[in-house]
């Protein structure tokens, strides 16, 4: 007999982002700055307190007093579910269960970078300077201990909310690219420096919001929870015209 949860979708409604070229920051070949990303879906929204609760009492062993440590850390799920803000203290591991129990997975970096580089009226608004200034002046602002309801905001032109001021979001690879802060270490050479060498290296010196998105991203492990770090789901396309 199937539990009553078997075959429940909560979350975001995955949207088409068909694919194209996109510039990472850090290309994995420097040769060849621009890489295809394949059309994919991604959640309208980030995954809300609320739904996190409902994945949590179908799964039990992804309550906050029976997750193992190796798996999240003091911080997780310490601030009280339910609610439509985004879910925050979660980690990269109940992430990635979460949308797994859904048949989705988490975006990988590219994907998500790709699709944040939208605004209402562009499909890459990652060059104008008064959208670079608005997201410097968010990632600039002390967070917040009421965050606002997920899908407050317009959508980009893809459909999805709250790519930008709301949270911090988990990525599949968020440990792709590393940033070490000792210029003394030696035989890393796949190591980045968000300082010096590794701001020279970058593509776009001036997209100085993707810096801290990397960095950030790049000082994370899997167990880490935060008050200002949620996730959305996503999945491979079906069928994007």
């Amino acid at each position: 007999m199937f539990p009553w949860w078997a075959g429940i979708a909560w979350g975001g409604t995955l949207v088409a982002v068909p694919g194209g070229t996109y510039e990472p920051l850090y290309p994995p070949d420097p040769d060849r700055p621009v890489v295809e990303v394949a059309s994919f879906r991604l959640d309208d929204a980030p995954v809300t307190a609320s739904e996190f609760a409902d994945f949590v009492a179908a799964h039990p062993k992804w309550r906050r007093d029976a997750v193992s440590p190796l798996f999240a850390d003091a911080g997780y799920l310490s601030t009280p579910l339910g609610g439509d803000q985004p879910v925050t203290r979660v980690s990269w591991f109940a992430a990635r269960a979460y949308c797994t129990s859904q048949g989705k997975r988490l975006p990988t970096e590219d994907e998500w970078e790709f699709a944040a580089r939208a605004s209402e009226t562009s499909i890459d608004a990652s060059h104008d300077p008064e959208r670079l200034a608005l997201l410097l002046g968010w990632y600039g602002q002390p967070a917040s201990a009421e965050l606002a309801p997920v899908r407050a905001g317009d959508p980009n032109v893809y459909g999805v909310h709250d790519m930008h001021g709301l949270v911090w979001e988990w990525v599949e690879d968020f440990n792709n690219t590393l940033f070490g802060t000792d210029g003394r270490e030696g035989g890393d050479d796949e190591t980045l420096r968000f300082c010096g060498a590794g701001t020279l290296s970058a593509t776009d010196v001036s997209d100085y919001a993707r810096f801290m998105r990397v960095a950030f991203r790049s000082s994370l492990k899997g167990s880490y929870t935060t008050p200002s770090l949620g996730f959305r789901c996503a999945a491979d396309a079906e069928e994007v015209r």
